[in-house]
């Protein structure tokens, strides 16, 4: 199916419509304001954690406060962001910073699996000899998330 055709069936669905009704729309609004604060709140400090900020806090327990936090963020974020999207979804998947918002949250979510894999069972060592790969794809996160933030956030303004 054609991305044309599948955003014009989406604004026609039943979520579209009740979005676009009442205050289903604010509401989701402010779940992606609540979803956008719990995962990247989070993930700044565990990546800031991640790059040397922070010694003093053991980086696996920082690791396992942290995660959940951000993972509930990340699924509050795609609920209410489907909502969102049915809403209007011809003109915001047509939108250049729509599409660089969905390539951020889709490098930030296949980064952060990644990094999982790779070094979840070393970060009790990380101090001492911190990977140079483990430590980009910290940066990496820092960097695509608050791209992802900032791309949503100027799709009304641009």
């Amino acid at each position: 199916m054609a991305p044309e055709t599948l955003a014009a069936a989406l604004e026609a669905s039943a979520l579209g419509q009740w979005m676009r009704s009442g205050g289903a729309y604010p509401a989701a609004n402010l779940l992606h304001l609540l979803g956008l604060s719990l995962l990247v709140g989070p993930i700044l400090l565990l990546d800031l954690r991640l790059l040397g900020l922070g010694r003093g806090f053991a980086l696996p327990e920082v690791s396992r406060v942290l995660t959940p936090f951000a993972v509930a963020g990340l699924a509050l974020l795609l609920l209410s962001g489907m909502g969102l999207l049915a809403a209007d979804a011809r003109s915001l998947l047509a939108h250049p910073l729509m599409r660089l918002k969905l390539l951020l949250v889709a490098f930030g979510v296949a980064n952060a699996l990644l990094f999982r894999a790779l070094w979840r069972t070393r970060l009790h060592d990380w101090d001492r000899r911190p990977p140079r790969w483990g430590r980009l794809q910290a940066l990496a996160s820092v960097l695509g998330w608050i791209g992802a933030a900032a791309a949503g956030r100027l799709i009304a303004y641009v």
